[in-house]
């Protein structure tokens, strides 16, 4: 196979109106969307759908009934956030049929992975393959979302910043759970020097920033697909994430979170912290626990706690968290940049 084949996007399409007139071109289609992105794209994709449905849940037994209900049709469109996408993909993928993926917002990378998210039972599960035949940038649909909520989508491909270290930390200690790959952590490093180089396109909304997160979330399947996983890409910083939804119950901006993680972990680990609370300012990624609404208590306690929160759980990847006590001083110390309520 060749590295196109692992982008997951069997053809892409992008510009100001790429969604205009593509429900002419695909044979009889069913959406799965919400409210307020249907309301924005229904009069630019053009032909009329066999039936819309709005996607009120990703349980299982929900999406199973769904797909038990659908007229005869040739492609599926998801169009939206992560949510519609993942349900478009999941009955492509049930029902062997073509999927185009029309994203709202760019905050999350689920129109470009090829698992639908699910839920079981109340616990995430990621299954089946879909792949976008096209994947549909349409900039005038994207812009609608708040721009904050765009720049959300730079922060899992910053994460690699921190995953890239704790794989080659765990390399180091003999405790990595798959081949290590230094051309993986070298192309990575590609593609954050391109998202170094348009923080401000990015930060801007620019036709430019939206295709360059777009663009990493594509070569980033390049580096994991072939190799099974995404190393590069998780580590500490989502781990700390895990534990504060846990503790909280409540989830969060994917990004924001995540560059909470990242300002956090590349302390821990010496990795350039300066740096990349430099970049994650002037892109202005919101990753400050006054928008996350997270006190400082709780922030702590999770401080704390993760150690023993990643070694309960044996399926999580080997980081700097595995080899570091973290105290009571240090928390604190760490905090000190950060903004709370």
């Amino acid at each position: 196979m060749h590295q196109k084949d692992y982008t997951n996007v069997i053809d892409l399409r992008y510009g100001q109106d790429a969604c205009f007139g593509l429900g002419k071109e695909i044979g009889k289609f069913c959406v799965m969307t919400m409210e307020i992105p249907w309301r924005i794209t229904k009069n630019k994709l053009g032909g009329n759908p066999e039936i819309v449905v709005f996607v009120e849940t990703m349980e299982e037994k929900w999406l199973n009934s769904i797909c038990e209900q659908m007229p005869e049709f040739d492609t599926i469109v998801g169009i939206g956030g992560g949510m519609a996408i993942d349900a478009a993909k999941y009955i492509s993928w049930k029902k062997g049929k073509r999927l185009v993926s029309i994203p709202s917002i760019l905050s999350v990378d689920a129109f470009t992975t090829p698992a639908a998210g699910i839920r079981r039972n109340h616990e995430v599960d990621y299954v089946g393959v879909a792949s976008p035949d096209p994947l549909v940038i349409d900039f005038g649909i994207i812009r609608t979302a708040p721009p904050e909520l765009n720049i959300a989508g730079i922060g899992d491909l910053l994460s690699m910043h921190t995953a890239s270290f704790d794989w080659a930390h765990a390399n180091l200690k003999g405790k990595s759970e798959f081949p290590y790959s230094s051309s993986s952590i070298e192309k990575a490093n590609k593609i954050l020097q391109m998202l170094y180089g348009l923080l401000g396109d990015v930060r801007e909304n620019t036709d430019k920033g939206l295709m360059a997160i777009v663009q990493g979330y594509i070569d980033l399947n390049t580096i994991c697909l072939p190799i099974g996983h995404f190393r590069v890409e998780e580590g500490s910083e989502h781990y700390l994430f895990y534990e504060l939804e846990e503790r909280l119950k409540r989830p969060f901006v994917h990004g924001y979170i995540i560059g909470l993680g990242i300002y956090i972990m590349s302390q821990l680990q010496g990795n350039n912290f300066p740096f990349i609370k430099e970049v994650m300012d002037e892109v202005k990624l919101p990753y400050h626990p006054s928008i996350l609404e997270i006190k400082k208590d709780d922030l702590l306690k999770s401080l704390l706690n993760v150690r023993e929160y990643v070694k309960s759980r044996p399926k999580l990847w080997y980081t700097i968290i595995n080899d570091t006590e973290i105290t009571e001083e240090w928390a604190e110390a760490a905090l000190q940049g950060l903004h709370f309520a």
